[in-house]
């Protein structure tokens, strides 16, 4: 059984979910695992000095549980999607990407965390302006909502920390730039994926 990872990093708003929703619904057999749904309880999660909940750290997210997912996944993709009650797809003109399955990360952390990104077989990064990121930011309604100065006293800040460590130890990331119309972006990375494909049969 074959089978690929895809990872689609990068900035809070910058167009990661769009991309990965997008690549879902055209490549047969795929699954998306987002990091988002694994943020722990607001409960627990640290509050700086500032006041500013700590979301955007490894610590806020049950990064152990996300990797049990992934870890399912790769074990047996089938049995994986049929446990969740979806089933092979496959084109009515057999394709060469119905014959392998792929798993599709999402998060703005995804490639921060080793175990996660030495699985990945590519790495995109999405990345837009500052003025742009903010202005995203502040148009969407978060649970719980952003205080009054987050986004400058801790998700800017956060990003451009997170995004040194990662560049630090990361290789062969494709950096993507979010300014682009949402189905250029996809085109792009969808036709680097169908060739990813073609090089897994191709091994045979």
């Amino acid at each position: 059984m074959k089978s690929l990872i895809i990872g689609i990093g990068g900035i809070t708003n910058g167009g990661k979910s769009t991309l990965a929703k997008s690549l879902h619904e055209h490549i047969p057999n795929s699954y998306i695992v987002a990091q988002d749904t694994f943020f722990k309880d607001d409960s627990v999660v640290a509050v700086d000095s500032n006041g500013f909940k700590q979301y955007d750290v490894l610590d806020a997210l049950h990064m152990d549980r996300m990797m049990s997912e992934v870890r399912a996944w790769q074990k047996d993709p089938a049995s994986f999607l049929a446990s969740r009650g979806l089933k092979p797809q496959f084109s009515r003109i057999p394709k060469a990407e119905d014959k392998v399955y792929v798993l599709i990360i999402e998060g703005f952390l995804i490639f921060n965390y080793r175990p996660l990104n030495e699985l990945m077989d590519k790495r995109y990064f999405l990345v837009i302006p500052y003025e742009l990121c903010k202005k995203r930011r502040c148009s969407r309604v978060y649970t719980p909502p952003d205080p009054p100065g987050y986004f400058d006293g801790h998700v800017w800040p956060m990003f451009l920390k997170n995004r040194k460590e990662m560049e630090e130890t990361v290789t062969d990331l494709v950096y993507l730039d979010g300014m682009k119309c949402s189905e250029d972006l996809f085109s792009a990375v969808y036709e680097e994926v169908l060739l990813e494909i073609q090089k897994q049969l191709d091994a045979d």
